[in-house]
């Protein structure tokens, strides 16, 4: 299934950096900024949790291969998929338009 615009992963768009404290491209779409933001605060809680790939992924209901591509940022969750691992989490992982705007711009956002 094509994704909005053709947008790519979220991935694609690195121009600096090792994923995911990485600075993307001028020209990433707000999709790569979401996914970016998504994956930092996933990773921040489940390092704050102690959990596994695997254990979240159980709780979640989700493939752990899913939540590992969501982390590496080769791909954006569907909006299940996301519910799900919010659910797991009772935390919101979505940043929001104001969150993505902010940090396609650069402002208030610092990478990493």
């Amino acid at each position: 299934m094509p994704r909005s615009n053709n947008d790519k992963y979220p991935l694609f768009y690195v121009a600096d950096g090792t994923w995911p404290e990485v600075i993307l491209a001028a020209d990433a779409p707000l999709s790569a900024h979401c996914g970016l933001l998504l994956a930092r605060d996933l990773n921040r809680t489940m390092r704050s949790r102690g959990l596994s790939l695997r254990s979240l992924a159980e709780t979640a209901r989700v493939a752990h291969s899913t939540v590992a591509r969501v982390l590496n940022g080769d791909v954006l969750p569907d909006i299940g998929t996301l519910t799900r691992l919010e659910d797991a989490l009772d935390f919101q992982l979505w940043p929001g338009p104001s969150a993505v705007r902010a940090a396609a711009s650069g402002q208030g956002f610092p990478q990493g």
